[in-house]
């Protein structure tokens, strides 16, 4: 066998693939790998947004829990997972959309970081729909166009409503009324967590009218998790 060096030009081609392997993509990694996002996201959200205390909820009622989701999806990291694990739980259940959206402010790195995540995902799947963004106000603007949705507003279009914490399902229900205004259709609502002691799900369930209505996680089992780590520290 010949231990003779190879051509300069061979060198230089087996260099080239032995860096394209090194130094991937790190958008083509990230679409490679199918780590558990989900659980991933119960870690994050246990550690950073759970608290345990007595708290005053928005509906007037008291808890001895409060999840501040925005603490995670606001949160570089968790923000990534936010957008990715959604994206999983559409797919899974075989949910078409043209965009995503809900009520500011809860709503609104949601829909960012889900609408950015179906961008990386066509990046390795050409064929894989696009997921806009829109944010609806809680009012409408007193000036310039006076729209209460920003962002994409295409009627007859298939949407999902999603929200960080569904108590009373009021936000929800207020962001998927201002959706059907504008004529889009509602093809799904998503929670990233369900207070199901409050009994928010009916309410939500009969304003969306057929539309299936998703949870990432409930409020038992991110205090689960919390109470797992806190012995664990």
């Amino acid at each position: 066998m010949s231990n003779s060096p190879l051509p300069p030009a061979a060198r230089n081609s087996l260099a080239k693939r032995s860096s394209v392997r090194s130094h991937p993509n790190p958008l083509q990694s990230e679409l490679m790998t199918t780590p558990n996002h989900r659980s991933q996201l119960l870690s994050l959200l246990a550690r950073t947004s759970f608290r345990l205390g007595q708290f005053k909820l928005s509906s007037g009622g008291t808890s001895d829990y409060y999840i501040d989701c925005r603490t995670t999806t606001l949160h570089a990291e968790g923000g990534r997972l936010t957008g990715l694990a959604l994206l999983e739980l559409l797919e899974q259940n075989g949910t078409r959309a043209d965009a995503v959206g809900g009520l500011t402010m809860g709503a609104d790195p949601i829909v960012s970081n889900l609408a950015t995540a179906s961008a990386w995902r066509a990046q390795s799947h050409p064929e894989a729909p696009l997921l806009h963004g829109f944010l609806v106000r809680k009012t409408e603007k007193a000036h310039g166009t006076g729209r209460r949705i920003e962002g994409f507003c295409r009627p007859g279009a298939r949407v999902v409503i999603v929200d960080d914490v569904c108590t009373t399902g009021g936000s929800t229900i207020s962001a998927l009324e201002a959706a059907r205004e504008a004529g889009m259709v509602v093809a799904a609502v998503v929670c990233i967590v369900e207070r199901e002691e409050a009994n928010g799900r009916p309410a939500v369930e009969a304003a969306a009218a057929g539309a299936p209505f998703f949870r990432l996680f409930t409020a038992t089992e991110v205090r689960a998790e919390h109470l797992s780590q806190e012995r664990l520290d």
